[in-house]
């Protein structure tokens, strides 16, 4: 794999400020000064400013579950302050998120160390369903409901067809279930947007088949359990 996008699986940095330390020659592969593109691997002992920080070195692996609160950041860092997820876990592990919840958005996000299991979640082999609780301002038609289901057109590019089921519904809220395969920027909000209703509340309750605890509290969080480890191997 390209060590940009390594080091930027493993949580170092964005791959541009990993380009960056390349060009200025501050990271090291096997001792020798690290090159653009270049290829690397776990088995390459990778120094950034004296710390080796490849996969090997690190003590163990270790996978976390945690409820995400709104207004906390699925990032590693952030140049405005705002709190992160990885503020929320006590671990002497460097982690990172395994994709993104929105800012305003709550519910189930996995913490880890382990590129492998990144890769497997945001690249899956199989397309992994991830699934909302909505709600929603009004009562939604099947009309504007089919056309969330076939996919709606966002930035001039159709999403992939959804999953979506009617909880509860009165004249001013619908509640919902909505399952989507993607991950686009305010994608859930936007779709609902785009056929005249508001979302009032979004939760990610599920990643395919690993669902959120119920017994965990809103910023609450907790190991992976070994079954729910080998599942995401499994994607």
């Amino acid at each position: 794999m390209r060590i940009n996008k390594y080091l930027a699986n493993l949580g170092v940095d964005s791959r541009r400020a990993i380009d960056k330390l390349i060009d200025e020659g501050k990271i090291l592969v096997n001792g020798s000064v690290a090159l653009s593109g270049m290829k690397v691997d776990e088995n390459d002992e990778i120094i950034i400013n004296g710390k080796n920080i490849n996969k090997k070195s690190q003590n163990k692996k270790v996978y976390f579950m945690l409820n995400k609160p709104q207004k906390v950041l699925s990032a590693v860092k952030d140049d405005r302050g705002r709190k992160l997820v990885t503020d929320l876990i006590d671990t002497d592990e460097r982690i990172f998120p395994i994709g993104r919840l929105d800012y305003d958005t709550e519910g189930l996000i996995i913490l880890t160390n382990d590129g492998d299991i990144y890769n497997r979640v945001i690249h899956p082999r199989g397309e992994v369903f991830k699934t909302y609780y909505v709600e929603i301002q009004g009562s939604i038609s099947m009309t504007s409901l089919n056309k969330i289901k076939k996919g709606i057109e966002l930035d001039g590019k159709m999403t992939l067809p959804a999953k979506a089921k009617i909880i509860s519904s009165t004249s001013n809220n619908t509640t919902l279930n909505v399952s989507i395969k993607e991950g686009r920027n305010r994608q859930i909000r936007r779709m609902f947007e785009s056929v005249g209703h508001k979302v009032t509340f979004l939760k990610r309750i599920s990643i395919g088949n690993l669902i959120l605890d119920e017994k965990l509290k809103i910023g609450g969080y907790r190991p992976l359990k070994k079954s729910e480890i080998n599942y995401l191997y499994s994607l």
